[in-house]
């Protein structure tokens, strides 16, 4: 346990990015920049640190600054999305407040196929999905088509155009998965496809709960026959075709309304069943019938001040400093 901690301190830590790091993980500089700019807008003092693998000189690091809290913008270690609750879970045992989400969450969310089992769990509904040694509960329908995720990466590492595949039989599938995975050297597991409309919602503590923010809705300008994912290239390429055909839209039909107020109550549900903090965003996909999946919870997504979830906290007049004033008051109220 520290000392007596600087009332005004805070240390923004972020992944260990090199030179030639992906665009992905180069992304946390730019939210590095942004939230340290924030919190010296309120006054705070701040330093900028990566999370490395040796913990010792990391440890004594943060004991000497001794902040009032860490913001905690570690996205992977070392280029490896598994050992992300390595970072909370220092804190934990140092004692140390910190922003997001805590390490359970950060650890279950991470794991894409042990969310989906607690989501299953939990009556959250998620498409089924299918690893090499398992599958989830309930039919698969066959011949279908299915989208092959890395089992760890968020940030659509690993998925591409190839991704989505069709299979006749629960044999073939399991080849097809077993060629991707060998194919992009990551396990990997395959999610049932959801042929219709995608979304996110944010969400946002508040010292008496969360407040689900607006939900968007990414509005995909594709051919017919291309398969509407948001893949690596319309993330982080911005030259791309996939790119300049997937836009953020929060503008919605009144005939919407119903539906989206079913997108908040599941967000809602979310928060409680992965016992979030601090901010979150959950995806879904929305069937021809009007039926929503969560595809992914997000913990601690990206908060750079040109993503969706800072559009989003605009879009309910916050401010980029004032969203993460109330992420840092949540860190403390719970400290």
């Amino acid at each position: 346990m520290l000392g007596r901690r600087s009332k005004k301190r805070v240390v923004v830590l972020r992944d260990p990015v090199y030179t030639n790091s992906p665009l992905d993980e180069l992304d946390v500089l730019v939210q590095a920049q942004g939230v340290s700019e924030a919190l010296i807008s309120l006054g705070y003092d701040v330093k900028i640190l990566p999370f490395p693998l040796k913990i010792v000189p990391f440890r004594r690091a943060i004991e000497k600054l001794n902040p009032v809290c860490i913001f905690n913008l570690v996205e992977t270690v070392e280029g490896d999305g598994r050992i992300i609750h390595i970072a909370p879970a220092l804190f934990d045992h140092m004692g140390v407040p910190y922003t997001g989400a805590k390490t359970e969450a950060i650890f279950i969310t991470s794991h894409k196929v042990l969310s989906k089992k607690w989501m299953a769990f939990s009556d959250v509904p998620t498409p089924e999905w299918v690893m090499h040694d398992q599958m989830s509960q309930g039919t698969i329908p066959f011949p279908a088509h299915f989208i092959i995720k890395p089992l760890w990466e968020d940030a659509s590492v690993g998925i591409d155009k190839e991704s989505v595949v069709m299979a006749n039989s629960l044999e073939e599938l399991r080849s097809l998965l077993e060629m991707r995975a060998q194919k992009i050297n990551k396990v990997c597991f395959a999610e049932r496809y959801i042929d219709g409309r995608e979304f996110n919602l944010s969400l946002l503590a508040h010292k008496d709960g969360v407040d689900p923010l607006p939900p968007a809705e990414i509005r995909f300008g594709f051919p017919q026959g291309m398969f509407k994912i948001v893949d690596y290239k319309a993330k982080w390429d911005v030259n791309s075709f996939e790119y300049k055909k997937t836009n953020r839209s929060f503008n919605f039909d009144k005939s919407d309304n119903a539906l989206l107020e079913k997108l908040r109550d599941i967000s809602r549900s979310c928060w409680k069943v992965f016992d979030l903090t601090g901010y979150a965003r959950v995806d879904f996909r929305v069937d021809k019938d009007g039926n929503p999946w969560v595809l992914e919870v997000n913990a601690n997504p990206c908060i750079n001040p040109d993503s969706g979830f800072v559009a989003a906290t605009k879009k309910v007049g916050l401010s980029y400093a004032q969203a993460i004033e109330r992420i840092v008051d949540d860190a403390l109220a719970r400290s």
